[in-house]
């Protein structure tokens, strides 16, 4: 569990726990803290919690002088917040029946007016409403989000009197994304030419207004992506910018001095803006942002991981050009001289730090640092597969040195493809138990997903989500045909919106995988998108297709897994796992597809087919640490039972 800290300068450096989350589940059993923001005087803090797993969240406001929470504010279906600068006026988020975020509500503390007019109502059900601060705290943003376009108001949060201002007109397919620096909004878009209402080209660029002119129509553009590189997001500081990238198909992160962007005249390209790319120790390395909250700061810290490295902590002194590693996830059992690679031994200080030579001209490193991975132990090979159609599909590999067997082993292969999603293929201890058993485990980056470049989403949804379907089958087949994976020892697992491309796999083609775990899993696709009732229906209706246009129907219902359940044939064992307080996928869904499948396929097959439904959790499974060591226990007990390797 978690406890949300800070520490009182002074003589004592005594800890003050703001928000301890153990505390909480003790009394409750399940806790889910959704979001925290201290006030800018640092009197308060709003929080927002779930204690059934039912996502739906209720604000609670603490006074931290007297360790109180304030009674007469507590409100149900809080999504976002965010604090004015006079650290006693806040906004907040409301939800709607579906749990879509749609009001903006604006409480002065002290007032009982909790429930007053709201600042800001979206009507359109397709649209979810989040508030943010800009990085230096004065504005706050309203953004209505749909899952391809976005609508952006402004709010000065300085001089709550100027009220809400729009940004930008909701454009389909074009989104906004805006920050604030001295003066001038700067604003991440997709749009092809800014400032116009212009179909999106998907590739984002960097473009900028003063504040005084605050209108899309009078943005310029300041950093447009070239060739290979891909802007996918931004962080801002007083005297750096932080670009996430898309480079040569490899996730990347660079630091750009913001006074060469402040004194651009004319849009240019990410390599002429001398930038500063964080080193890495491979490009296999997931790197994900952390605590870096202060505008003031020069220093970006970060989580560097990958499936054969444990979560390293890191700061990137963007002012200086160096790193340092503050903290590596310990493992235990395993020699330390074994698992570590440093400078000291054969390799240069480029191939230890994982940097291309085409990068080096960007890069300053004056400090040597240590890097420790398990790499010498397991491998982790990264593959093209070739799909029904020759597209190129990633897929990542990864198995014991010693312990894995050509043609021999069992192998699970995860897959998501949706909703432009990256896979999550960082350090995992839990794996160990699998690996060092000889077990492969693989990762299929199916189209659908998040990909090299943004029309790596569009070609796996809609109507063509059979591309990230027929996608995963390739990377399944090809794990058997290379003899990385026994042919009938290979399983999968699919969570969410990942159990579709699973289940409708193992449709297709139910010879392939021998075992599934399917996870609080979206199976009944027409029926659900068909009720727009439930809360993600019309929110999914831009990645999966509306059904009740007739073209789109058809084209779910030859994919949809419960609808396409092949009569008579021989399934693989399954488990199925459901949340009774799931409000993203109900829990009826993962019940129709378990009692579907025991009446229409082989007898002696379906009696392998297992349904576990949790009480308790909603989408995201048990809370705590101790919750989640068991359910991965009980997953790995299953695959191993069912695929008769222990």
């Amino acid at each position: 569990m978690k406890s949300v800290s800070n520490y009182v300068i002074g003589v004592s450096k005594k800890e003050q726990v703001l928000l301890d989350w153990n505390e909480i589940a003790e009394r409750y059993g399940y806790v889910h803290v959704g979001t925290c923001r201290v006030s800018p005087d640092h009197n308060y803090l709003a929080y927002t919690v779930d204690v059934t797993g039912s996502e739906q969240f209720v604000l609670q406001i603490k006074e931290l002088r007297n360790d109180r929470v304030l009674p007469t504010l507590e409100v149900e279906g809080v999504v976002s917040l965010e604090w004015a600068q006079d650290s006693c006026t806040f906004f907040y988020t409301l939800s709607d029946q579906n749990q879509r975020p749609y009001r903006v509500h604006c409480v002065k503390l002290g007032s009982d007016s909790v429930h007053d007019v709201p600042l800001f109502v979206e009507n359109d059900s397709s649209f979810c409403v989040d508030i943010a601060s800009t990085k230096d705290g004065k504005f706050i943003t309203v953004n209505s989000n749909s899952r391809t376009s976005s609508e952006v108001y402004v709010i000065n949060a300085a001089n709550l009197q100027t009220g809400i201002q729009r940004f930008c007109k909701r454009v389909s397919g074009v989104q906004y994304f805006l920050e604030h620096h001295h003066g001038f909004f700067y604003v991440l878009t997709n749009s092809h030419n800014v400032g116009e209402e212009s179909p999106s080209s998907g590739e984002y660029y960097l473009a900028r207004c003063p504040v005084e002119n605050l209108q899309s129509t009078c943005l310029q553009n300041i950093i447009v992506p070239s060739g290979d590189i891909f802007i996918q997001d931004m962080d801002m500081f007083n005297e750096h910018l932080v670009l996430f990238l898309n480079k040569e198909g490899s996730s990347s992160i660079c630091s750009v001095d913001m006074r060469t962007i402040i004194n651009c005249e004319e849009q240019m390209k990410i390599d002429e803006l001398n930038p500063w790319f964080f080193p890495l120790p491979s490009d296999m390395c997931a790197i994900t942002p952390g605590s870096n909250h202060d505008f003031t700061r020069s220093v970006y810290r970060a989580v560097v991981s990958s499936p054969v490295m444990p979560d390293v902590i890191v700061d990137y002194d963007m002012s200086r050009r160096m790193f340092s590693v503050i903290h590596q996830e310990e493992v235990i059992d395993v020699s330390h001289d074994t698992k570590c690679h440093s400078n000291n031994e054969e390799r240069s200080r480029n191939e230890l730090l994982g940097i291309p030579l085409k990068k080096e001209r960007y890069i300053q490193i004056n400090e040597v640092q240590r890097w420790s991975d398990f790499a010498e132990i397991y491998s982790c090979e990264e593959k093209e597969v070739i799909s029904h159609d020759g597209a190129r599909i990633p897929i990542t590999i990864l198995f014991s040195r010693k312990a894995h067997k050509k043609d021999q082993s069992p192998g699970i292969l995860h897959g998501y493809g949706a909703y432009g999603e990256v896979l999550d293929k960082s350090w995992c201890g839990d794996r160990l138990s699998l690996l060092d058993r000889g077990w492969l485990i693989a990762f299929a980056d199916v189209r659908g997903g998040g990909g090299p470049d943004p029309s790596w989403h569009k070609s796996g949804s809609g109507m063509s989500k059979l591309n990230s379907i027929n996608d995963f089958i390739s990377c399944g087949e090809y794990l058997v045909s290379e003899g990385y994976v026994h042919k009938h020892q290979l399983g999968a697992i699919g969570v969410s919106a990942g159990s579709l491309l699973v289940a409708a796999a193992i449709n297709m083609h139910p010879e392939l995988f021998r075992a599934a775990i399917l996870k609080v899993p979206f199976l009944d696709v027409c029926s659900s998108l068909l009720d727009p009732t439930l809360p993600l229906t019309v929110l999914d209706y831009e990645e999966f297709g509306n059904p009740q246009l007739r073209a789109h129907f058809d084209y779910i219902l030859k994919y949809s897994p419960y609808d396409n359940i092949p009569e008579g044939v021989c399934c693989p064992p399954m488990l199925v796992k459901a949340s009774l307080n799931d409000s993203r996928v109900g829990v009826w869904e993962a019940a129709k597809w378990v009692a579907k499948i025991r009446d229409k396929t082989c007898t002696r097959c379906s009696s392998a087919v297992i349904l576990q439904t949790n009480m308790s959790g909603g989408h995201f499974g048990e809370g705590g640490r101790f919750g989640q060591c068991e359910e991965a226990a009980y997953e790995y007990a299953f695959l191993m039972k069912v695929l008769g390797k222990s």
